[in-house]
């Protein structure tokens, strides 16, 4: 039977071999334990009935969550001093008590500071050098920011432990638009005001008291986050130290020829009402007819995108029409010529001929042979021409000395150069309104989807207008050449391999940068318009400028000029700022001391390592190199070392106004769904 005991064999032989003995007592051990185990359920069937399954474990987790709720943990040890560890160690881990005091003793006690021999030299181990990549302070930094931190701090604490000296240097970026952008909206929203209310300076005033707050806000997250940086080097953007170095930077390159002024065609957003560079600009794909709402109208009212428009224009002397199309028929309203191709018969005929502006009567328009901007193929074989409207226009222009029209206001309304008809009109309604004037005359043909792409703002979401004007730009041909040549020499290593494939892409088609802003926050362009009394000017010409690292500079130069030369004249700065990037494009030798001959100079630069996500690989790392060369003759950091991005569940990067931002302090300590609302809302 199943619940028998085993039975001891009884032998014959009272003498047992030495065999038999063994296996006898393992045969009385089994069966003590059988007895043994019979007994047990014996007293379990007498015993009263056991309490509901799981409560007593729950009694005891609520008893010790009460406990633990009760006792919170209280830091005692004075701020900067060590820690101290005479408190009764807790029962279960607690974070917060393990983590706190250390980091304001490890400050104390110098240990993020770099240290060297005796004599001041850098150590045997060898220098390791990591600038951070200077966080904005537009608002608090978000898990993202976090990967990076810890990335690049367990390279510096590495290197610190393999007793090398070590810089791990912290520093914050303004951000010009984004950070003015947030401060408009604040005030707007707190006391309706817009910045022209307050006027340059008292607006400027708030931006630095915003930048304030959020700089100590982010510090404390980096050092809650353990980031060993150090702090006795910390740098700003628009700091003394930087601004010098930001000056001395245009006006070297001003003088050299390198920056230059040119009335050239920029990315205009209404929204924000300035310039921005083809880096801000995201291309959004349409596949057809798209309704789009746009940032500055009623969110009710969407606007038609994804369509071809064709119409006809008449030509001066005769009753023939020729047909054109355009994806913004708004732009008509700038027309200064047709295109057609040299070599198609259906146009021969035409060669010097005009046609005739159907609402501006006094506009007569040549239809020009352009090889390079038609298509023969693809649809009418003619093409308007808005030169001051569209960059392939801009190019037909110059080649074939079209005039450029500009018609539109910076505010998005058009301007007295679109005809008295559509004159004040916002631009997307005079879309619609030139369709149907069109109509009216009997010029529109027909319309019909395609695809294509729309610029869109990456900072305010704004469809990007192609404007003309005059802006200085950045020559960066040869500065792109030189570090495509540093880069293959294998003075710059980029990883992963991946991104150096992109870097050569991008550095090898690069274009002239435009750096003017149309900003009140940021580094003023330190050139100044040399106004001479009784004379007409051309802004844009850049004869009319001087750069200076101070007025009296600028001045002393205005006065060597040949247009002022026995004449009066007075100075004024440019209201424009600087981009962002021309300043953060210094950062890893003007947070150095640069362009003063410091011994952090001498000794930190260039760094060792640069490391940040790929997605500005060409916005901030391409740009510092360029300048780095350019203005030292050294590559600014030996090695490039690009992470992936944390993205959402979507694949969207993080963003406060897509609400996916997640604080990395919530994630260290808790927070409630409310706290995360309220975050969203500020």
């Amino acid at each position: 039977m199943a619940d028998s005991a085993p039975q001891i064999p009884k032998s014959a032989d009272a003498t047992l071999t030495k065999t038999a003995a063994k296996k006898a007592d393992k045969n009385a051990e089994k069966a003590a334990k059988f007895a043994a185990k019979q007994a047990a359920k014996a007293a379990a069937a007498q015993a009263p009935p056991p309490a509901a399954a799981g409560s007593s474990g729950k009694k005891k987790k609520a008893d010790t969550e009460q406990k633990a709720e009760a006792t919170p943990y209280v830091n005692k040890t004075p701020q900067g001093e060590k820690k101290d560890m005479t408190e009764p160690m807790a029962a279960g881990y607690d974070p917060i008590a393990v983590e706190s005091a250390w980091y304001d003793w490890w400050r104390q006690q110098g240990y993020f500071k770099p240290t060297f021999t005796e004599d001041g030299k850098v150590k045997p181990a060898g220098l390791f050098v990591l600038p951070c990549p200077p966080p904005n302070v537009t608002g608090s930094l978000h898990i993202g920011h976090a990967l990076t931190v810890a990335i690049q701090d367990t390279l510096v604490r590495w290197n610190r432990m393999l007793g090398k000296t070590t810089l791990f240097l912290p520093g914050f970026d303004h951000a010009g638009i984004s950070t003015q952008s947030v401060v408009e909206k604040r005030l707007y929203k707190l006391e309706g005001k817009s910045r022209h209310d307050l006027g340059r300076e008292a607006f400027l005033e708030k931006v630095w008291e915003w930048k304030e707050d959020y700089q100590q806000r982010i510090t404390n997250q980096l050092q809650r986050l353990g980031g060993s940086y150090d702090w006795s080097r910390v740098a700003f953007t628009m700091n003394d130290a930087l601004s010098k170095a930001v000056v001395e930077t245009f006006c070297k390159l001003h003088e050299d020829g390198t920056i230059y002024r040119a009335n050239r065609l920029v990315n205009w957003c209404v929204k924000l009402n300035t310039t921005l560079s083809n880096l801000e600009v995201d291309q959004k794909e349409l596949s057809g007819r798209t309704l789009i709402s746009v940032p500055g109208y009623d969110p009710k009212e969407k606007f038609e995108f994804g369509v071809i428009t064709s119409f006809a224009y008449p030509i001066e002397g005769s009753d023939e029409k020729i047909i054109v199309a355009t994806t913004r028929p708004e732009t008509m309203l700038g027309d200064t010529a047709v295109a057609i191709h040299p070599d198609d018969p259906r146009y021969t005929h035409l060669h010097g001929k005009f046609v005739r502006h159907p609402f501006i009567p006094d506009r007569k328009m040549p239809i020009v042979c352009d090889p390079i901007v038609v298509d023969m193929s693809f649809g009418t074989g003619a093409v308007k021409i808005t030169p001051a409207h569209d960059p392939n226009d801009y190019a037909c222009g110059t080649r074939n000395n079209l005039e450029f029209i500009n018609i539109l206001n910076d505010d998005g309304t058009l301007n007295a150069n679109a005809g008295e008809k559509f004159k004040g009109m916002k631009r997307f309604h005079a879309r619609g309104a030139v369709v149907d004037a069109l109509k009216e005359l009997g010029l529109y043909i027909e319309a019909k989807d395609n695809p294509m792409s729309i610029p869109i703002c990456s900072k305010s979401g704004d469809v990007i207008e192609p404007i003309m004007k005059p802006q200085w730009w950045v020559k960066c041909q040869d500065m792109a050449d030189a570090a495509i040549a540093r880069t293959k020499s294998g003075e710059l290593v980029i990883t992963p391999k991946q991104s150096e494939a992109q870097w050569y892409r991008w550095l090898e088609g690069i274009q002239d940068w435009c750096i003017s802003r149309q900003l009140w926050w940021g580094h003023r362009c330190p050139v100044y318009f040399v106004d001479l009394e009784g004379v007409e000017q051309d802004n844009a010409d850049g004869a009319n400028w001087v750069s200076g690292r101070n007025y009296e500079e600028a001045l002393e130069k205005a006065k060597k000029l040949d247009i002022a030369q026995g004449k009066n004249f007075t100075l004024r700065q440019d209201e424009d700022v600087l981009d962002t990037w021309f300043s953060s494009g210094l950062w890893p030798f003007s947070t150095v001391g640069w362009p003063d001959k410091t011994q952090d100079f001498s000794t930190f630069y260039p760094a060792s390592i640069l490391e940040t996500g790929w997605d500005i690989l060409f916005f901030w790392v391409a740009r510092m190199v360029m300048l780095g060369i350019k203005l030292t003759d050294k590559v600014p950091f030996g090695e490039v070392l690009c992470h992936a991005l944390v993205r959402d569940a979507h694949g969207r990067k993080m963003s406060k106004s897509l609400g996916n931002v997640i604080d990395p302090i919530d994630v260290i300590e808790g927070t409630s769904l409310e706290s995360l609302h309220a975050k969203l809302l500020e």
